[in-house]
C-alpha cells in the first residue's frame, strides 16, 4: 500500500510540475516584455529584478527536469527493483539528480525567503527592528544549511534529515509566516486609513486583495505550511506538497516581479508618501480642532 502511495504522490507532484513550470515560463516572459517595454522609464533596481528573475528560472528548471529524471529512472529504467518503487526510491537519495532538486530547491527558498524580507523592508517604510527576526531566520537557516553540507555525510536527503530535520524546516516555514503576516497586516492597517482619510479611489491600485496575496506570497507560505504539516506526520503526501512548495518559490517571487517592472508594486516612495499622507493628514486634524478650541 505504501508503495502506491508513494508512486502515486511522485506521479501527481511530477505532474504538477509540468504544469507549473508553464506558469513559471509565462510569468517570466511577461516580465521581460514589461522591462522591454520600459526602456525610457527603467529604475535602477529593474535590472536587478531581471537577473533575479532569471536565475530564478533556471533553477526551477533544473528541479523540473531532476524530479522527471527520477521518476524516469524509478519507473523506466528500473521497473523491477527488489522491493519495488519505495525501496529504489529509498536507496537512491543520494543519486545525483535528487543531490540536484535539493540543492536547487534550496537555493530557490533561499532567494525567495530573501526576496520577501526585502519586500517586508519595503511596505514597512525601511524598518530596520521590522525585519531583524525575519532576518535572524533566514541567516539561522543559511548556517543550518552550512552545517548539513559539512557534514561527512555525503547523502543530503539523509543529512538534512539527522542534522536539521523538522526544526530547518520550521525555521523557514516560519520566516514564511512571519514575514506573510508582517506584509498583509501592513498592507490591511494602510488601506483602512488611506480609504477613511482620503476615499477608496487613493487606495485602488495598492490596497487590492491581488496586492495583498501577491506582496505576502501569501500561496508560497500556505504550501509551505501543508509540506510541514505533511512531513511533521511522515506522510508520503508531503512529496506532492514539498513539489507544490517548491515550484510557488519561483511563482510567487516571479509575480511580485512582475508587479514591481508593471510599476504596480509598492515601493520605498509609495510607502514614504503614505507614512507623509497620514502625517500630514494628523497635522491637519490636530491644526482644526486646535483653531475651534481657540474660537470657542
Amino acid at each position: 500500500m505504501s508503495d502506491t502511495i508513494l508512486q502515486n504522490s511522485f506521479y501527481f507532484s511530477n505532474v504538477s510540475n509540468s504544469i507549473l513550470y508553464g506558469v513559471v515560463l509565462m510569468l517570466y516572459l511577461s516580465t521581460m516584455q514589461a522591462y522591454l517595454e520600459k526602456r525610457l522609464d527603467r529604475r535602477p533596481s529593474d535590472k536587478f529584478y531581471m537577473i533575479f528573475s532569471t536565475i530564478l528560472v533556471f533553477l526551477i528548471t533544473i528541479f523540473v527536469i531532476t524530479r522527471l529524471v527520477s521518476g524516469q529512472e524509478m519507473w523506466i529504467n528500473h521497473p523491477g527493483y527488489p522491493g519495488g518503487a519505495s525501496a529504489y526510491f529509498n536507496a537512491n537519495m543520494s543519486a545525483w539528480y535528487l543531490t540536484m532538486s535539493a540543492v536547487a530547491s534550496t537555493m530557490l527558498q533561499l532567494m525567495a525567503d530573501g526576496l520577501l524580507i526585502l519586500r517586508c523592508f519595503t511596505v514597512w517604510h525601511r524598518s530596520y527592528s521590522v525585519v531583524f527576526v525575519p532576518c535572524c531566520l533566514w541567516l539561522s537557516s543559511l548556517g543550518s544549511l552550512l552545517l548539513t553540507s559539512a557534514s561527512p555525510n555525503h547523502d543530503f536527503y539523509e543529512g538534512l534529515k539527522a542534522h536539521v530535520g523538522l526544526v530547518y524546516i520550521c525555521l523557514t516555514i516560519g520566516l514564511n509566516v512571519l514575514a506573510t503576516c508582517l506584509i498583509c497586516g501592513r498592507i490591511i492597517f494602510c488601506a483602512r486609513r488611506m480609504r477613511h482619510h482620503f476615499g477608496g479611489e487613493a487606495s485602488r491600485d495598492y490596497f487590492t486583495v491581488v496586492a495583498i496575496v501577491v506582496e505576502s506570497a501569501i500561496p508560497y507560505t500556505l504550501f509551505g505550511i501543508a509540506f510541514l504539516v505533511s512531513f511533521g506526520l511522515v506522510s508520503y503526501s508531503s512529496i506532492i506538497f514539498l513539489s507544490l512548495y517548491g515550484m510557488f518559490t519561483c511563482i510567487s517571487p516571479q509575480m511580485l516581479i512582475l508587479r514591481v517592472v508593471r510599476r504596480r508594486a509598492w515601493t520605498a516612495e509609495v510607502a514614504e508618501s503614505t507614512a507623509l499622507a497620514f502625517a500630514t493628514q494628523s497635522t491637519t486634524a490636530h491644526s482644526t480642532t486646535s483653531t475651534s478650541s481657540s474660537m470657542v
